[in-house]
């Protein structure tokens, strides 16, 4: 076989890889989002009234910019 063809197989087969690992990296991504929802305020007001605590304004922002904080240093 001549080397044009051996290009064209080896870009095609690039091709094919780009497009199936975004569709693959995509569908985890959307999996993951779905078993573990990122928490928002409502959320987060949520659990402060089952823990028996009234949340307030000033205090769900707190606790959001703490999150916030603390997932900047995991990364």
């Amino acid at each position: 076989m001549s080397t044009t063809i051996w290009v064209l197989i080896a870009i095609l087969a690039l091709i094919v890889g780009f497009a199936g690992g975004f569709f693959a990296a995509r569908k985890y991504m959307e999996n993951y989002l779905k078993k573990n929802p990122p928490i928002d305020e409502n959320m987060l007001k949520a659990m402060m009234l089952q823990m028996g605590q009234k949340p307030s304004e000033k205090k769900l922002h707190q606790m959001m910019n703490a999150m916030k904080a603390q997932n900047k240093k995991k990364k």
